[in-house]
């Protein structure tokens, strides 16, 4: 994607193939900083404390992570030991994203099948680039069959823009490219079809409000950012024509876990018949649960970031500002599980589907 008219990924490895380099996305959109990763810890912090967020993205910094870590493993004869330990560290740096795990796995597989350790230190770099261009390629796939969807309303409403609420950031800084939930956005607007996004702010963390708007600014696709709890009352009057979010993870029976609201967005769109999309790629699919809101952890984040607040002054100087009683107590969890009833479909890289075990294993078949 472009910022500024210049080509831009979230992350990527440097030239020397010695380093990462990412978006340190806290910063946004008021500062583009690029920071260097080094380390498996450097990659575990920059995973916990949100340098990087969004599922795809989050798996592709732990691809990156095993191979950092297999690159600066100081003992090569005890490399299986080394590697197993730097893979359970990372898988835990984050409950909630499957894509985390999954792509860590990928990497720690190819270590364990090499032979010696230059080859595992080559194997794993190549493993963590694949994974990076899979998740692109993802989201390609995912934006032209939304983009279908898209153009279907489009039609039906004679060429007016059709309007789509969104929630959280699940765009290419979430996914490395064109994004999950807005790639079908995006797709859409180069046909030329007319859109408009409302954006949730997407409380505490605001990435609605501060990277949605940002990636769409960019783009130059109309949009409007609007408070968490403005989704309904929009709906209610007709100004919502569908919505499309992404997910974190999402099991195999259709339930989604999402950004914390995503929930509540389901449930006024299922009062108000307006379709709701989960746009994700099969990464973010969990295969081994059924039951997504007793199975899938939860993530409870510091409440710190309920309580502050970070923008910039008058003069563009960034600051953080208590919004709450200092004795007040706050709980932070950062996502909810939708389940598959209120889900009108997957738009997904192999297809679009119904949210059920039926459907979904007809798109991908090999997971029976």
């Amino acid at each position: 994607m472009k910022v500024n008219g210049t080509d831009i990924r979230p992350i990527g490895l440097d030239q020397d193939g010695k380093r990462v380099k990412i978006i340190d996305q806290r910063l946004l959109p008021h500062q583009l900083e690029i920071v260097d990763l080094y380390n498996v810890d450097d990659v575990i912090r920059a995973i916990k404390d949100m340098y990087v967020r969004g599922a795809p993205l989050i798996g592709v910094t732990g691809a990156y992570g095993v191979y950092l870590g297999i690159l600066n493993c100081d003992q090569p004869d005890h490399m299986i030991d080394h590697i197993e330990n730097t893979c359970d560290r990372l898988i835990h740096a984050r409950p909630t994203a499957v894509n985390l795990k999954w792509a860590v796995d990928k990497v720690r597989q190819t270590i364990l099948e090499s032979t010696s350790y230059n080859e595992a230190v080559f194997r794993a770099k190549v493993k963590a680039q694949e994974i990076l261009e899979f998740e692109i390629n993802n989201c390609k796939q995912i934006g032209q069959y939304g983009a279908e969807l898209i153009q279907t309303i489009s039609r039906q409403k004679q060429g007016k823009p059709v309007n789509i609420l969104t929630h959280c950031n699940a765009g290419w800084l979430a996914c490395i490219e064109y994004g999950t939930a807005t790639a079908p956005i995006y797709t859409a607007f180069d046909m030329g079809i007319p859109v408009h996004v409302w954006v949730d702010e997407t409380r505490p963390l605001n990435q609605g409000a501060r990277l949605t708007a940002w990636e769409l600014l960019q783009y130059g696709v109309p949009h409007t950012v609007i408070v968490d709890n403005t989704g309904g009352h929009l709906m209610q009057h007709g100004m919502v024509d569908m919505v499309i979010v992404g997910s974190d993870r999402s099991t195999y029976t259709g339930d989604v876990a999402n950004k914390i609201g995503t929930y509540l967005k389901a449930l006024a769109a299922k009062d108000n018949g307006i379709p709701f999309y989960v746009a994700l790629p099969s990464s973010t699919f969990d295969w081994s649960i059924s039951d997504g809101i007793n199975e899938i952890p939860i993530e409870l984040r510091d409440p710190h970031e309920i309580h502050y607040i970070s923008g910039i002054d008058q003069d563009d100087n960034v600051m953080s500002v208590r919004i709450t009683p200092k004795k007040t107590t706050a709980v932070n969890y950062a996502f909810d599980v939708t389940p598959a009833r209120l889900v009108t479909g997957f738009i997904t890289e192999k297809g679009v589907c119904k949210a059920n075990e039926h459907d979904i294993l007809r798109l991908f078949p090999q997971k029976k």
